[in-house]
C-alpha cells in the first residue's frame, strides 16, 4: 500500500486534551495543524470557540471531545455538552460511550445513547465518532458495540481515549472494522507515536488517527523519502 505524506496528514486528529493546557498550547496546536495539513484538532469542549477562531482561514476542523475521558455522564448531559460544543463552533465530535453499561451488557442503553448522540450530529450536519475504550472491554463487548454502531450508523467508531490503560491495537481496529458495518469508518487513537505504528493502524482498516505525535509521524515519513502528494 502506497501512501503520501499529504494523505496520512489528512487522517490525523491533532490532539491537546490535557487538563493543564493553556491558551498558548491551543495556539500551538492550531498553528501546527494548519502547517502540516492535519484533518482536525481534537480538544475538550471549553476551548472550542477559541480554537475555531484560531483556525479561521484554514481547512482544519475543530473537533470536540464529549464526556471525556470516562464516559460516565447521563445521556442528557452528553447531548447537552455536544449541543453546546456545536453552538461554540465544533465541526465534529467524539464521545465516550458508557463503558460501565457496555460491561453490564446493557446493549439497549448503549443503543439509546448512541442514537441520541448521532441525532445531535445529524441535526447539525457534522461527524460523530463513538469512543469504545477497548482496553476495558472483552472481545465480545467490542463486537457488540460495533454491531450496535452498524445499526445506528455513527460516522466513526474509535478505539480509545488515550487516557485508559492501553490504546489502539491493529487487532482491535480490524475487529471493529469487521463488525461495524458498511460505510462506518474506524478511528485509531492512543499510543500512536511513530509512522510504523500509524501504518499498522491504517493497514488494519483505520482511516483516522488520533495522536499528539502527528508531526513526528510526518517527519519520519519525510525522512524515509515518502512523496509529499
Amino acid at each position: 500500500m502506497d501512501f503520501t505524506i499529504k494523505q496520512v496528514a489528512g487522517m490525523v486528529d491533532h490532539t491537546e486534551l490535557h487538563a493543564y493546557a493553556v491558551t498558548r498550547d491551543f495556539q500551538k496546536l492550531c498553528d501546527e495543524a494548519a502547517k502540516y495539513g492535519f484533518k482536525s484538532v481534537a480538544i475538550n469542549t471549553y476551548p472550542v470557540s477559541m480554537c475555531r477562531k484560531m483556525l479561521e482561514g484554514t481547512e482544519v476542523l475543530t473537533g470536540a471531545a464529549i464526556s471525556f475521558p470516562l464516559g460516565q455522564m447521563t445521556i442528557e448531559t452528553k447531548v447537552a455538552e455536544a449541543e453546546h460544543a456545536i453552538k461554540d463552533g465544533a465541526q465534529e465530535f467524539d464521545y465516550v460511550l458508557n463503558i460501565g453499561k457496555l460491561k453490564e451488557h446493557d446493549y439497549a442503553y448503549i443503543e439509546d445513547e448512541m442514537s441520541q448522540m448521532v441525532a445531535v450530529a445529524r441535526k447539525a450536519g457534522i461527524c460523530c465518532k463513538v469512543i469504545f475504550e477497548t482496553c476495558y472491554l472483552e472481545k465480545e463487548e467490542i463486537i457488540a458495540a460495533a454491531k450496535i454502531a452498524a445499526k445506528v450508523k455513527p460516522d466513526f467508531v474509535k478505539t480509545s481515549t488515550g487516557f485508559g490503560t492501553a490504546g489502539a491495537t491493529p487487532e482491535n481496529v480490524k475487529l471493529m472494522k469487521e463488525n461495524c458495518g458498511f460505510g462506518i469508518q474506524v478511528k485509531a487513537a492512543g499510543g500512536i507515536r511513530s509512522w510504523e505504528a500509524a501504518k499498522a493502524m491504517i493497514e488494519a482498516g483505520a482511516t483516522r488517527l488520533g495522536t499528539s505525535s502527528g508531526i513526528k509521524i510526518v517527519e519520519e515519513m519525510r525522512a524515509a523519502g515518502f512523496k509529499e502528494e
